[in-house]
């Protein structure tokens, strides 16, 4: 198959989905190939954001401000980037995690909120590690690893930020690269890497870009979803040949159904062009 031929085809899954916007950013270790569609169009990052802020955290951990069983006090009240700094809280009714909220007023590790940050999602342990570890660390650890394309401006469910404008943003490009600095094991360190690639594998949300798959691949990824957006980005592992990383982001209009099983389309896509000819 053709690029050109995959890029039509993907553009049509889109089209016929009703998607507003499609970015697609793939990177193959066995022919050591990059593919791409808009690839460095911004999206709201919904919380694909969690990744850039999981480099952070090991970073931190890489640096000795932090250990993984450092333990941090629950709570659920942060305060605004916006103007006037405004306190908010994360709703538990809108998060995909009740264990965190659970335990409110208690003490969890750095490693135990990580998991929760990417496994179930949470947005209050994401919350939680970013004021730990900052997010002018974070900007300043993505910065030296060259990762462009990210730009992480606020905590999750800051709505006085959202409403002057200031959101979380990433591109397709901006996710798989993240994503691929980690299984190259670039990322703060080896050690950090496959760390990061334990919590990775355990993500439970799989309906998107595993759902397109064989059922013996193995995929470490992550989701990001609200009401205008639904991405996913992970990395592929299949039998007999080298994994691939894919990050595929999409903007719908409010209240569009089957965004999941249309990342999946996609996925399955991806998946029959990386292996064309080697089956």
């Amino acid at each position: 198959m053709q690029e050109a031929v995959l890029r039509n085809l993907i553009r049509q899954i889109g089209t016929d989905a009703g998607v507003s916007a499609l970015a697609v950013s793939a990177y193959d270790f066995e022919h050591r190939t990059a593919w791409c569609l808009d690839s460095d169009r911004w999206f709201h990052a919904a919380s694909t954001i969690k990744v850039p802020v999981l480099l952070g955290v090991f970073d931190a951990i890489e640096q000795g401000r932090l250990e993984p069983f450092s333990r941090i006090h629950v709570r659920n009240r942060f305060l605004s980037i916006a103007e006037g700094h405004a306190p908010y809280r994360v709703q538990s009714s809108r998060d995909a995690n009740a264990a965190v909220h659970a335990a409110l007023g208690k003490m969890m590790t750095v490693r135990e909120l990580a998991e929760h940050m990417i496994v179930t999602s949470s947005n209050l342990a994401t919350n939680l590690l970013l004021d730990i570890v900052g997010v002018d660390h974070i900007r300043d650890t993505l910065d030296r690893l060259n990762l462009q394309g990210i730009d992480l401006r606020r905590g999750v469910e800051d709505e006085a930020a959202w409403a002057a404008g200031i959101n979380n943003r990433i591109t397709a490009d901006g996710l798989a690269g993240a994503l691929r600095l980690i299984e190259e094991r670039r990322a703060i360190s080896g050690d950090a890497s496959d760390q990061m690639l334990d919590i990775l594998h355990n993500q439970r949300f799989r309906s998107g870009i595993p759902a397109g798959l064989p059922e013996e691949a193995r995929v470490a990824n992550k989701t990001g979803e609200m009401s205008t957006v639904a991405h996913d980005g992970g990395i592929v592992y299949l039998t007999d040949r080298k994994p691939y990383v894919v990050a595929i982001l999409t903007e719908w209009d409010n209240g569009r159904d089957r965004r999941q099983a249309t990342i999946a389309r996609i996925s399955r896509t991806i998946y029959e062009y990386m292996c064309e000819g080697t089956e």
